[in-house]
């Protein structure tokens, strides 16, 4: 089997991965994840995937790829990690009480041969009305400021939510695992 690395340094990504059981390397992509002027959401989203995994290739030029990243909309506005308690704050006020589009590129990149599969995969994430009070109790009990949308659905950010319509519960994450593990058995991984 060819090496298998991950192109992120998300924590959130690298257990997702680790459930697969199967071997893996961690690699920084240290791609520029700005929007290219007038691109929409879900484009950059694949875009950013495919050049994640393209990133490391030089480094791991015999390995299969994984490249992910996720943009959260609503009305064509983008919602990216806040980054701060009072951005978190204005972020989850916004969100309340709207339906939230978080969109997930994924890309497995074969850089012996240098062919890409590329994929995307919605969740639809509806918040609850919040209150001032819920907002901060929430923020000061999991502080998820490097979360799009300012919660973690895999964690007590789902008492944020009245409900989620999607294909992988593990996209809102940040890697959709069914949409990977077909990619995969694509590139003649046996998971089971």
């Amino acid at each position: 089997m060819q090496n298998l690395v991950l192109a992120s340094t998300s924590p959130y990504r690298r257990e997702l991965l680790a459930r697969l059981g199967l071997p893996f390397t961690v690699a920084n992509p240290q791609t520029d994840e700005s929007a290219l002027p007038g691109e929409a959401p879900e484009p950059l989203a694949l875009r950013l995937s495919e050049a994640k995994a393209k990133a490391v290739a030089e480094q791991y030029p015999d390995a299969l790829i994984i490249g992910s990243d996720q943009v959260a909309t609503v009305d064509g506005r983008i919602y990216g990690k806040p980054g701060t308690h009072e951005r978190a704050v204005a972020q989850l006020r916004e969100l309340s009480g709207k339906t939230v589009n978080f969109f997930t590129g994924l890309c497995l990149y074969n850089a012996r041969t240098g062919t890409s599969q590329v994929r995307g995969i919605p969740t639809l994430v509806t918040f609850r009305t919040l209150t001032d009070s819920e907002i901060d109790n929430y923020l000061r009990r999991e502080p998820a400021y490097n979360c799009a949308g300012s919660a973690k659905s895999e964690g007590l950010g789902i008492a944020l939510l009245a409900g989620m319509q999607g294909d992988d519960p593990n996209a809102l994450v940040g890697l959709p695992l069914i949409a990977l593990c077909d990619m995969l058995r694509n590139q003649g991984v046996a998971i089971l």
